[in-house]
């Protein structure tokens, strides 16, 4: 039986603030907290990015903060994350543009036949594509639905 109780927090980052990446992940972790159920944050170990005004797809402006801030460690651990989690469960919600390495984030999980749950409204999200919906195991439009869910499949 496996035994494996995370659950990687996806959705964009690049063009948001930390504060605006970081708010629904914490509120997702104390859901999920409750449960005992243990939400891994891409943001853990990088608060050094809350200090600028947004963060950029490119990395260029805080890799020299550390391995954790460079663009592969920041490929290395987010892979490794969406690969060996429980659950993907991704927030698409209100999303600006199209987020290039949440998008990468569902195919490893899709790979590893890893369930993914999607928070994204019915219509008009700019990641609505066949392949997306097709990845994706449950689609829903609320954060609380898509915690929801995330506990059923895990308990």
């Amino acid at each position: 039986m496996n035994n494996n109780r995370d659950v990687y927090l996806a959705g964009p980052i690049a063009g948001c603030t930390y504060a605006g990446c970081a708010d629904w992940r914490e509120y997702v972790q104390r859901e999920l907290k409750a449960a005992a159920i243990n939400g891994l944050s891409p943001l853990r170990g990088k608060e050094g990015l809350a200090s600028l005004p947004m963060i950029s797809g490119s990395g260029e402006e805080y890799a020299h903060r550390g391995p954790l801030y460079t663009a592969r460690g920041i490929m290395t651990r987010d892979r490794f994350d969406a690969t060996r989690c429980a659950v993907l469960f991704v927030n698409l919600l209100g999303a600006k543009k199209v987020s290039i390495g949440t998008v990468m984030e569902i195919a490893w999980a899709d790979a590893c036949r890893t369930p993914v749950v999607c928070a994204m409204e019915a219509a008009g999200n700019l990641h609505q594509h066949i392949m997306i919906d097709q990845a994706l195991g449950f689609r829903v439009e609320t954060l609380d639905e898509a915690i929801a869910v995330t506990k059923a499949i895990l308990q």
